[in-house]
């Protein structure tokens, strides 16, 4: 799993996506060269990552990472294990296995981005290994409520003189002007138009 998926979590982390190198990209997941140079670096020396032959062995590392052990090995080997049986299920009801199969389907992602299924407690699969992950905020969907000239609205529902809000801080994608449609590549659109309000009207006021 770490050769493929974990590679591609962040592109920064596989230099054949960096490099824009196609056939060393092909080469190396056909091939089952291992995980990248960086991916492997994080897994031999990464202060989050636990590397372990069976799974006591993992949780115990892992529960070192925190001040408190937050992870009860049989629970944790309850869960694996009954993961683990859906994929001999040839009618698995598993979304996680379904999803796995059903993204194999697609060569594109069979080749590069998804390894084959296999029992996570599979010897023949290992090692295992456990990330301690850090919960932060990267984004917000809300922010500060304005008027169609940008101008911060306050509480009581009376635009506060003199200060406005522009870009994401006027919500998602610049003031939600692409409503549901706001993903990743779209924002630069929202944020350009509520400046421009904002702009307007503030010129406007002088």
């Amino acid at each position: 799993m770490i050769e493929k998926e974990f590679a591609l979590s962040g592109s920064e982390q596989n230099p054949d996506l960096t490099a824009k190198d196609r056939k060393a990209f092909l080469r190396d997941r056909l091939l089952g060269k291992g995980a990248p140079g960086p991916v492997e670096a994080f897994k031999q020396h990464g202060a989050d990552f636990v590397v372990a032959s069976d799974l006591d062995e993992l949780i115990a590392g892992m529960n070192k990472l925190t001040p408190a052990p937050l992870l009860d090995a049989a629970h944790v080997r309850a869960q694996i294990e009954a993961r683990d049986r859906q994929l001999a299920n040839k009618v698995t009801k598993d979304a996680q296995v379904q999803g796995i199969y059903n993204s194999r389907r697609y060569i594109g992602d069979k080749i590069g981005r998804t390894s084959a299924p296999h029992r996570l407690l599979d010897p023949a699969a290992g090692p295992l290994i456990g990330v301690k992950l850090h919960i932060l905020t990267r984004k917000t969907l809300g922010g500060i409520q304005t008027d169609l000239d940008s101008r911060a609205i306050g509480a009581d529902g009376s635009v506060l003189p003199g200060l406005y809000a522009a870009g994401e801080v006027a919500g998602f994608g610049g003031g939600g002007v692409h409503g549901y449609n706001a993903l990743e590549g779209t924002f630069l659109g929202g944020c350009i138009f509520s400046g421009r309000a904002a702009g307007r009207h503030a010129a406007r006021s002088l």
